[in-house]
């Protein structure tokens, strides 16, 4: 084993799961949960092969682009990512809309963040223990069967007329679903994303986290264009219903999965398993310092999509559907950063981490101060390829330096930072009541282009992670 802080992936250790081969790689039945022998024989290259000749064509099953759909635990999956994801994205799409259209208030859109937020920071530590002891299964059948409760719950209360601009108090029921909400993504999403790995094993980490975010930001386009459209056409009540039959779906696919790897802690309990997690990361400069990192851009990035309709509405003067269209422009980035990424090889990771934590801040600040139409969508673009670029690169770079019998409760670390996030949603939605829309986040995203270039000048170790 590697010692703590050289920079180089561990190897398992301490741990039912990995199975080491003679070069100590880790393997999980070949590297991939479910991946027949033809897969696992495959070439990896662009247009490659397994033979040597040449002609061979380029298709799917032999682009590396899309080589963990090969796997068809990793199909199914996805697929239920999509159902989850397409619901989420709908939900904060029309959340944020139906409380500015009940409130007319910044500072509402920045509570119900941070109603989301508490629970999710505090639970998902825990979520985090759960994906290291517990069938990571099971917690995903659990949160999605809540998660669909809850929005059918929204949904009737909004057909039966109790949440509504006649009742505009009746915002505070979203809040207690933002609340209950966070609660299930604390406790499910560090399993969701530790999953991953237990699916595909190491070899093919980088692409299948690719291709996740690329599913999701496909869904960025496609759920809140058609949210707002719902929205614009029958209200909100059917947006809440659709999302509820998406989760549905979800939940069965997850059902349909087998059993992924466990790793038990042997039961020293849950408060002493957390500790030990932050212990590891406390002694480990990788971890910490990507964790870090992520954790600032998030913080100086994030609070504009959840301020996007006071851009929609006030400033670019587009409405709902016009909001819908942002998201879906900033979606196409994302989705181009993604594929790009799942065809890299794993190489400069960390360097390319900066390099689009740099272009998202520029971006931002683009985006911040611009009142004119075409150039805000022009350069939201761009807001959504920086975006992706971190999403996809602090999670892989995590997954592939932690040891895995600390998987879990790493990120359940990374998933805190979206919580945390929702205190900057918080302070910007009450800086903006001050000083202005524009100004809250595009002095955060000044701060961000500052922090970017300085990590990039004056800190050698991520530049070199690979």
């Amino acid at each position: 084993m590697n010692e703590p802080g050289d920079g180089k992936p561990r190897e398992g250790s301490a741990t039912s799961n990995p199975q080491l081969d003679a070069n100590g790689d880790r393997r999980r039945n070949g590297g991939r949960i479910g991946a027949g022998n033809g897969a696992a024989s495959a070439g990896m290259g662009m247009g490659g092969g397994g033979g040597g000749g040449g002609g061979v064509p380029i298709s799917l099953r032999n682009l590396r682009t899309f080589t963990s759909f090969r796997n068809p635990v990793f199909r199914l999956y996805y697929a239920a990512m999509l159902g989850q994801m397409a619901a989420m994205n709908m939900q904060m799409f029309a959340r944020a809309f139906l409380v500015f259209s009940l409130t007319g208030s910044y500072s509402a859109l920045g509570v119900m963040a941070l109603a989301n937020a508490a629970p999710m920071m505090f639970f998902s530590l825990f979520g985090g223990v759960i994906a290291d002891r517990v069938q990571k299964k099971y917690v995903l059948l659990v949160g999605q069967s809540a998660s669909a409760l809850l929005s059918l719950g929204i949904a009737v209360s909004l057909t039966v007329g109790f949440m509504s601009v006649g009742n505009s108090s009746s915002w505070w029921i979203l809040v207690g679903a933002s609340l209950i909400q966070g609660t299930i993504m604390g406790l499910m999403m560090p399993s969701r994303q530790a999953m991953i790995f237990d699916i595909v094993g190491q070899s093919e980490l980088m692409n299948a986290v690719a291709l996740n975010t690329f599913g999701m930001n496909t869904l960025r386009i496609m759920a809140p264009a058609l949210a707002g459209i719902l929205v614009d056409s029958w209200g909100y009540a059917p947006v809440y219903y659709a999302m509820t039959g998406m989760y549905v779906i979800a939940a069965f696919l997850i059902w349909l999965m087998p059993h992924t790897g466990t790793i038990s802690l042997g039961g020293k309990g849950a408060l002493q398993d957390i500790a030990d997690g932050l212990r590891y990361v406390r002694h480990e400069p990788t971890i910490r310092l990507v964790l870090l990192i992520s954790l600032v851009i998030v913080l100086l990035s994030m609070p504009y999509m959840m301020l996007l309709p006071g851009f929609a509405i006030d400033i670019l003067k587009i409405g709902e559907r016009g909001g819908g269209l942002l998201m879906m422009v900033s979606g196409f980035g994302a989705m181009v950063g993604s594929i790009t990424l799942a065809s890299l090889p794993d190489k400069k990771r960390g360097l390319i981490l900066m390099a689009g934590s740099l272009l998202l801040a520029v971006s931002l600040v683009g985006f911040s101060f611009s009142s004119v139409v075409f150039v805000s969508f022009g350069v939201i673009f761009f807001v959504g390829l920086g975006q992706t670029v971190r999403m996809t690169l602090s999670n892989t770079l995590l997954q592939y330096y932690v040891q895995d019998e600390y998987r879990g409760r790493v990120m359940s670390l990374l998933f805190m930072e979206f919580g945390i996030t929702s205190f900057a949603v918080f302070g910007a939605g009450v800086m903006a009541e001050q000083i202005g829309l524009q100004w809250s986040v595009g002095g955060l995203a000044i701060m961000l282009v500052v922090v970017s270039v300085a990590l990039l000048a004056f800190s050698p170790r991520i530049r070199k992670l690979e």
